[in-house]
């Protein structure tokens, strides 16, 4: 990806500039998957935050009924955020990882396996600011 800005614009600037192009992408790409998901499995997120996360694609909180969503997951392939918004949808009828969650997944995306596996080989977090 080619940045072109105002010279003399901060790295800072840079990083906050890339990240809500990111942070735009996954808003766009999450709100048909939303729709799709939520209606299928009975769930409403209340709240779907979109952020910088270092660590984990995505996370849940179950008694507020809201989803974080790594800014991240921008540049994975399509089938990785899906698989990761279905996974905290699903935290909404199970909050655990336990047997019935994971049999939840299977009935609902067969190869969720395949998916976490693949975000599982790529990095969190990968940045390389270089001039």
């Amino acid at each position: 990806m080619i940045l072109q800005v105002r010279p003399g614009t901060s790295r800072e600037k840079c990083r906050a500039l890339v990240e809500e192009w990111y942070r735009h992408l996954i808003r766009e790409a999450v709100s048909p998957m939303l729709e799709r998901w939520q209606k299928r499995l009975g769930v409403k997120a209340d709240r779907v935050f979109v952020q910088r996360m270092k660590t984990k694609w995505g996370s849940c909180n179950p008694s507020t009924h809201s989803i974080r969503l790594n800014t991240d997951l921008a540049k994975k392939p399509p089938e990785c955020l899906e698989y990761i918004v279905i996974h905290e949808l699903m935290h909404l009828l199970e909050p655990t990882h336990n047997a019935r969650f994971q049999a939840l997944m299977d009935q609902h995306l067969p190869k969720w396996c395949s998916h976490r596996e693949t975000l599982n080989r790529l990095p969190v977090r990968h940045e390389s600011w270089g001039y």
